[in-house]
């Protein structure tokens, strides 16, 4: 638990979070290994928890039919995976799975929506940063369709 607690307290996604939280949130925390190839996250089942990327990269995927899985962007150590989890109805809108050896810590979505309910600072700090990183996934969304359909609609 030690190492959960020291690792969680000093990525940057929790910065300036209280020892107390930091403290909730081990109580969701696991930690967890994913051999490369391997699905971490499928399209359309239950999204159950969140990743903070220790070691490794993962590759986020579409599934194109006539065309198979599209890799949409990736994920590397230090980043974060996974916002699903927050939103009703919690369901994976996308396919992730490891590009390589990939060490992240779990958090368990059902346990954090709990202590935020519990506990609405705890609740307005997760909500707050997560709105950056879907702010964030957003804009890079925007800018790759600007440049897959802005360089056709230029010919």
């Amino acid at each position: 638990m030690r190492d959960l607690e020291q690792t969680l307290r000093e990525h940057p996604f929790l910065e300036g979070l209280g020892a107390e939280h930091i403290k909730l949130l081990v109580g969701c925390a696991s930690n967890v290994v994913f051999k490369s190839g391997e699905f971490i996250i499928r399209e359309g089942e239950e999204a159950d928890a969140f990743y903070f990327i220790r070691h490794g990269r993962v590759l986020i995927e579409t599934h194109v039919p006539q065309k198979g899985p599209i890799m949409i962007r990736s994920r590397e150590a230090g980043e974060i995976l996974g916002w699903s989890w927050l939103v009703p109805p919690y369901r994976w809108h996308f396919d992730a799975r490891a590009a390589e050896l990939t060490r992240a810590i779990a958090l368990d979505g059902k346990c954090l929506r709990e202590k935020c309910e519990e506990d609405h600072d705890l609740g307005y700090e997760v909500m707050r940063r997560f709105v950056l990183i879907i702010a964030q996934q957003l804009e890079a969304t925007r800018l790759q369709l600007l440049d897959i359909y802005g360089n056709s609609a230029n010919k």
